[in-house]
């Protein structure tokens, strides 16, 4: 049910959004009227006239369709109140059950629209935590397929239910950019001859670890997710069943950067889970940032200076990309990178350092599309999202000790997450002595 008010509440806001980008598709086109017949002295009061008409025309006209909207907005809440309060008084499940983690989920409805909130999360999730949106993802915590009870108030004999079974070691692993941890056993049927095969459950199967995916919403700042992941470990470590004896944490692509954030905002905040962490793996994560979302920005600034609707529709569109899109560009990791900042601006002041865990073991792992990292191609757009330099992490200022990074040629940036070779690695990496 509330994935059904947060759909609806979407596609009310898609309305208002519409009608100011026709708004902003009429002043520009009368912008440009204007400029040529203001030019012309016998025409310049006439079409000025006419023109205020027109605006006075079409802001009725708009403002009547986004009250229309709004009514609406209403009396659908209370026939979704009605319906709520019918599906409880039949005491039946309010909420669905977690999508199972099977690379042949997107063959059902549920597939579908799990992986579709991942993409909508990542390109609005701002607005849609901002807006208390029922799309919003939140942080949650999976375990097989059950999310983890961690409230502020642990239910320890329910967490113990969920995890019956753990071992002493715990991989964390954490999905990318538009996304959900379903995006772990994308292609699995075809790598490994079974849908439910992922990084996490193979890592259980071969060398004894206990899996737990996070599941996020990818649209916010990537210090908000990494600060949420911290507590979330803390919570999970706290109410975990056995003792630990050691953490793995596994970061896809912008997971990577909010596994470092969350190490981060741990350690300045005492929780004492960063003392089990043993490894820290990046697959493909973009560490000095991701080109692709600074052409985006380029391209908004562009389009946006020209003064027609062919350009300021697309240019407005562009700019209204999530904070977490936008971090990207930059590696953003902590608040002080982005608050106080303009997000849209060509050139930024340089994030801040953040020091990596000095007891772990840090694994880089980039991809490049060509077989040949050096091959011009390769250079040029990486893995398609994340170029190998950035993925390596070769500017952080960690280089005083040292940090393994592997390179895998002929692989695609989503490949990395379930990729034969690239697991192959990983379980090497675990199964190695720190």
């Amino acid at each position: 049910m509330r994935r059904w008010r947060g759909l609806k509440a979407l596609v009310h806001d898609a309305v208002d959004a519409t009608t100011e980008l026709v708004e902003e598709g009429h002043e520009s086109t009368s912008r440009s009227v204007m400029r040529v017949l203001g030019a012309i002295e016998p025409l310049a009061e006439p079409a000025r006239a006419v023109d205020e008409v027109r605006r006075v025309t079409t802001h009725g006209v708009l403002a009547t369709i986004r009250a229309v909207n709004r009514a609406v907005e209403v009396v659908t809440d209370v026939g979704l109140d009605a319906a709520e309060h019918a599906v409880r008084m039949k005491g039946l499940p309010v909420e669905d059950p977690a999508v199972p983690m099977r690379s042949d989920a997107l063959r059902t409805m549920r597939g579908i629209g799990d992986a579709a909130m991942g993409i909508v999360n990542g390109a609005i999730g701002d607005r849609l935590y901002a807006r208390s949106n029922g799309l919003d993802l939140g942080m949650q915590l999976r375990h097989a397929d059950t999310y983890l009870p961690l409230e502020a108030e642990v239910d320890r004999a329910a967490v113990a239910r969920v995890l019956e079974g753990a071992t002493s070691k715990i991989v964390v692993l954490v999905h990318g950019l538009m996304a959900t941890e379903w995006s772990w056993c994308l292609e699995s049927e075809a790598y490994w001859g079974d849908p439910a095969a992922s990084f996490g459950t193979m890592l259980a199967r071969d060398l004894g670890y206990t899996p737990i995916f996070a599941r996020y919403n990818t649209g916010r700042h990537v210090s908000e997710n990494g600060r949420r992941l911290a507590r979330e470990i803390a919570l999970l470590v706290d109410a975990y069943p056995v003792p630990i004896d050691e953490i793995v944490l596994v970061g896809h692509s912008m997971g990577g950067l909010v596994v470092r954030s969350a190490c981060h905002y741990a350690s300045e905040e005492g929780l004492v889970w960063t003392a089990k962490v043993k490894r820290v793996i990046s697959l493909g994560s973009p560490h000095h940032g991701a080109p692709l979302e600074r052409v985006g920005l380029v391209a908004a600034r562009v389009l946006g200076a020209i003064d027609t609707p062919g350009t300021r529709i697309p240019a407005r569109l562009i700019e209204a990309r999530s904070a977490g899109i936008k971090d990207l560009g930059r590696g953003k990791l902590v608040d002080e990178d982005w608050l106080g900042r303009d997000p849209d601006a060509l050139r930024e002041d340089a994030c801040r350092e953040i020091p990596l865990l000095d007891h772990a073991t840090y694994h880089f792992l980039s991809a490049t599309v060509t077989e040949d990292r050096d091959h011009l191609v390769a250079k040029v757009i990486g893995d398609l999202l994340v170029l190998s330099p950035s993925a390596c992490g070769e500017r952080l200022a960690h280089r005083t000790f040292p940090i393994d990074v592997q390179h895998f040629g002929g692989v695609m940036h989503h490949q990395l997450q379930n990729h034969p070779a690239v697991y192959e690695q990983v379980r090497r990496a675990c199964a190695s002595e720190a």
